[in-house]
């Protein structure tokens, strides 16, 4: 059987990505959620694959809304097409776009082919993760409450950081000034 490894960069930043490896009969729908899982994002959004060139443009579209593949239609169904049945160059490449609201697009490259199965594997399989991955909503591993009670606790509001540090709580004085009138204070009272 042939596994498929694929390499699967994230757009915005190419030392983040996930390698992957499928079967090659195994369809796009089962890549999808593979690839939803590596990047920790929740599936609840559509998807698509379209085939890519060496510059990266879009070709023909495979959409996980889409049920039936039908001759001439705008896209095609990733439920009932093999990963397989696309590859034509050994360096094959695919757009992957998660959420089409928010375009969280992926960059997708064949980097091997291997005859053998991994004994005790279950494909499609993470076989490597590099980098963050993008926090779908939001900040990702900050708790809004808890952000919420460290600004309350330092009193650190939007406006204090735009305008950066204030001068409240210091008086006319320089520092200098102030530290000189303590020494001399000091002093004075050691010689009494």
């Amino acid at each position: 059987m042939t596994i498929l490894r694929f390499r699967i960069y994230w757009e915005e930043d190419d030392l983040t990505y996930r390698d992957i490896e499928i079967q090659g009969q195994q369809t796009y729908l089962d890549f999808h959620n593979c690839i939803v899982k590596a990047f920790e994002f929740d599936g609840k959004h559509s998807a698509s694959f379209y085939v890519s060139d060496e510059k990266w443009q879009y070709g023909m579209e495979f959409n996980s809304e889409v049920l039936i593949n039908k001759k001439g239609a705008p896209a095609l169904s990733m439920t009932r097409t093999p990963v397989s049945a696309l590859i034509s160059t050994p360096d094959q490449r695919f757009i992957y776009v998660y959420n089409p609201e928010k375009k969280w697009t992926f960059l997708v490259q064949l980097i091997g082919v291997s005859k053998e199965e991994t004994p005790r594997r279950i494909y499609p399989f993470v076989l490597r993760k590099e980098g963050i991955a993008p926090a779908q909503y939001g900040i990702k591993g900050v708790n809004p409450d808890k952000l919420m009670e460290i600004e309350e606790k330092y009193d650190v509001g939007v406006a204090d950081m735009e305008e950066g540090y204030t001068n409240e709580g210091e008086s006319e004085d320089s520092d200098e000034e102030i530290a000189g009138d303590d020494t001399e204070d000091a002093a004075q009272s050691y010689i009494e």
